[in-house]
């Protein structure tokens, strides 16, 4: 009897790990993002299109179509997908191409392509495939990405996509982000701390130059401050003094601002937002953390900063218990990937940053963007079902 219960036992030990808080985690996000979705578009969406639940309605059919492509990547081994590495690369070099002949330009950016009734953002497609290609690359690299070569070729990998994804979409968040996964995943791959602080203080003192020069060439031409600092001049001038923008480039960020003051500790009520109807443009995107923090106060945006904790401390857990390399690095780099996205999003809406327009993960309304976070989800989940209960 004693030795059937120490066989049974020692069976489901070695059983596969399936990680239900972080799957409760994105699906509370999830629900939370369609909550917010409506009460932040509701209003704009009856006056544009006489449907107030128009933008609730798409973002929800992107979430099921997420979901199911999630579920699937799930079950897949995910050293399947490490064959298809090179292709991802190069298939989101052609996406970004596409865009020059065939893109759809929306608020000023040209950073979609529509297929059928579908819009897909190439700039998603590139997040992912970057976390594939570079976690085939160091485990290829092994050992020699410690020397200066391996550790080269490791940042110079994401600059082409990088520098298309900016001069191409005009989308210099995203490229910002293709970066910082690449310096992440090599951050955990290569134990040379000293070279990643050299390039923090490289970073630092480049930031710094820029924001001096623009703000000098405005100093000396204050007649035409947009032609001399150009567009991104323009808004690191609004982020210093956004009330001298007020009108223009600052009024976003101002409106925001107003937003998160006027919510106060525990906030007006869920849909009693007034920066929402009309004041605040486009409230569901970028902003969309600014009305959380009107409607549900300070409390509730503490409450998804905590969420979004939980969610990289879950990703932790599964990178320290990864079965192999390559299975670590895949987390680690979803890991960067929203957690830089997380950061980035709320630095903009308090004003941190300059505007840079970015989306808050599985919250800000956006098709391809929660339907690419969810296949990231996947293979976390793939990763996580590859640990056996033992090791933990």
């Amino acid at each position: 009897m004693a030795q059937r219960y120490s066989s049974r036992r020692g069976q489901s030990n070695s059983e596969n790990f399936m990680d239900y808080s972080l799957l409760f985690i994105v699906l509370f996000l999830l629900g939370f993002g369609l909550i917010m979705v409506y009460s932040t578009s509701s209003y704009e969406a009856n006056l544009d299109f006489g449907d107030s639940a128009y933008y609730l309605k798409k973002q929800m059919f992107a979430t099921i179509l997420g979901l199911v492509a999630m579920m699937i990547v799930a079950n897949v081994p995910y050293h399947f997908w490490e064959r298809f590495a090179v292709i991802g690369y190069m298939v989101s070099v052609v996406l970004i191409l596409l865009i020059i002949p065939f893109g759809h330009e929306s608020h000023g950016a040209k950073r979609w392509l529509y297929i059928g009734p579908i819009s897909l953002q190439p700039a998603e497609v590139a997040k992912l495939c970057m976390i594939l290609f570079l976690s085939s690359m160091i485990c290829t690299l092994g050992k020699r990405i410690r020397g200066r070569r391996g550790f080269l070729s490791v940042l110079l990998v994401p600059m082409p996509i990088a520098l298309m994804l900016w001069q191409i979409t005009n989308n210099l968040s995203s490229a910002i982000i293709v970066v910082g996964i690449a310096v992440l995943m090599l951050f955990v791959s290569c134990p040379d701390y000293k070279r990643f602080i050299l390039l923090g203080l490289l970073g630092m003192a480049a930031a710094a130059l820029m924001v001096f020069v623009i703000v000098q060439m405005a100093a000396a031409q204050p007649a035409a401050e947009e032609s001399s600092v150009g567009f991104r001049g323009g808004r690191i001038l609004a982020w210093l003094d956004p009330e001298a923008y007020a009108s223009d480039k600052g009024f976003q960020t101002i409106q925001a601002l107003y937003a998160i003051g006027s919510g106060g500790v525990l906030g007006k009520g869920l849909g009693a937002s007034m920066q929402k109807l009309g004041f605040l443009p486009e409230a569901q995107n970028d902003m969309i953390f600014s009305i959380i923090c009107e409607e549900l106060g300070l409390f509730g945006g503490f409450a998804v900063i905590i969420m979004f904790i939980m969610l990289i401390w879950r990703f932790m857990v599964i990178a320290n218990n990864a079965p192999d390399l390559f299975g670590a690095l895949l987390v680690v780099g979803v890991l960067g990937h929203i957690a830089i996205q997380v950061i980035l999003n709320i630095a903009v809406v308090t004003n941190t940053i300059p505007n840079t327009g970015i989306s808050l993960p599985f919250i800000s309304y956006g098709g391809s963007s929660v339907m690419f976070l969810l296949i990231e989800i996947g293979l976390v989940l793939s990763v996580a079902r590859g640990i056996r209960l033992k090791d933990l």
